[in-house]
């Protein structure tokens, strides 16, 4: 972002840019007004000083203002040339036409103006290649990270993410969530490192991931496929620095019959949130580490089984959230925090959730954050069948819903 960018940012916070969903930075068109109430404010102290003093030089400063707020490139010449009236009118009224200030303010607008022209030219470039550089990562993160739908089968889910990158929409954590014949399945993964790199590794996972969600059985089966195609990806595409590419990644499930499945390669454990007791980490019996470390074919963590119950809640997040520091360096306290923003709808949790850990870091996050809410929510079923995924469990295959 341009210096004059970041001042607008500042003063007035983004605006729409020219392409849907992204920002600018521009100024308000009010804006425009004030090289006009500059010259205004230099005429008239110019008329109240003695005429051996001269503001004529302070006419220099106008056109640079122009180019400031407005991304109309022509605006700074337009400013320039009444300043330039200005000039001429002042020196004429005190005498001084021939004089070197005169001449030297004189040029010094024209300058400043032709410099102002061609600092908005470059500025207006910038800010359209800035906006289709996001319409095209937000294009991108609808593809590889897609909505996730308020209701999936017996589950009611919501994500937030938060990219790290400024202007970026996505980043190197992964999520989804897919109904299959097994149940509701989600993954949440997070690759090392950032940038193009981690954005292709997380593309690579969540590929075989809903591959491997609707094929396997066993969800630990499902994490063996994830790290086969994770190797196979990383060394087909000659990804630099493989050797150390690594993805820790939380599987979870969520059976027909109510049971909860928890497959952990080396990512931070999900929280249990389960009416008035005190959230609970669901760690794995065996610390597992993440994908990419062992060779695939050792890949299979072991699974962790709970029932739930109607009302429970599963979060699963990155590290982005609870390795966010404050000013003193504290981490962000998530476990202690969730109590006291758990009690609306699993959007509205996420979205107090992730305004609290900017509070509590005082800036924008310096690294992606992710965060995926589940909520066991089993509604009335039919008389014929659960409804599973566009089909109702019991029907005969290819019944006609009701």
């Amino acid at each position: 972002m341009s210096a004059t960018g970041w001042i607008r940012d500042v003063l007035h916070g983004p605006t729409p840019g020219p392409v849907p969903g992204t920002v600018t930075g521009t100024w308000p068109k009010t804006s425009h007004a004030l090289p006009l109430i500059g010259m205004a404010l230099i005429l008239s102290l110019d008329l109240l000083t003695n005429s051996q003093v001269t503001v004529e030089p302070a006419l220099t400063a106008v056109p640079a203002l122009a180019a400031v707020v407005s991304r109309r490139t022509w605006y700074p010449l337009l400013i320039g040339a009444l300043a330039e009236v200005c000039a001429f009118g002042m020196a004429w009224f005190h005498g001084v036409l021939g004089q070197s200030v005169h001449t030297a303010t004189v040029a010094a607008i024209v300058l400043i103006a032709g410099i102002g022209h061609l600092s908005a030219t470059l500025r207006l470039r910038q800010e359209l290649a800035l906006a289709e550089a996001q319409l095209v990562a937000e294009i991108a993160r609808r593809v590889l990270l897609r909505p996730v739908p308020e209701r999936v089968g017996p589950v009611r889910a919501a994500v937030r993410y938060a990219a790290a990158a400024a202007h970026a929409s996505i980043g190197g954590d992964l999520y989804e969530v897919v109904h299959t014949r097994y149940g509701v399945r989600a993954v949440m993964g997070d690759v090392r490192g950032k940038g193009l790199a981690a954005v292709e590794t997380a593309a690579a996972v969540l590929g075989a991931f809903r591959e491997a969600a609707h094929q396997e059985a066993a969800l630990d089966k499902v994490a063996g496929w994830l790290a086969v195609s994770l190797d196979r990806a990383l060394h087909e595409n000659e990804h630099p620095g493989v050797e150390e590419e690594f993805v820790t990644l939380v599987l979870l499930g969520v059976r027909p019959d109510g049971v909860l499945e928890i497959a952990n390669c080396g990512h931070p454990a999900p929280v249990l949130l389960r009416g008035d007791a005190p959230p609970r980490l669901l760690a794995a019996d065996e610390s597992v580490p993440p994908l990419g470390v062992l060779d695939p074919a050792d890949v299979r963590p072991p699974l962790r089984l709970l029932d739930v119950r109607p009302g429970d809640r599963i979060l699963l997040y990155t590290d982005g959230v609870i390795e966010a520091r404050d000013r003193s360096g504290a981490f962000y306290p998530l476990t202690d925090r969730l109590p006291l923003l758990a009690d609306d709808g699993p959007g509205d949790v996420l979205q107090r959730l992730h305004d609290d850990v900017v509070r509590h870091v005082g800036h924008r996050l310096g690294d992606d954050a992710a965060m995926l809410l589940l909520q066991y929510d089993p509604v009335a079923m039919p008389a014929q069948g659960a409804y599973w995924g566009g089909a109702y469990a019991g029907a005969p295959s290819g019944a006609p819903r009701p």
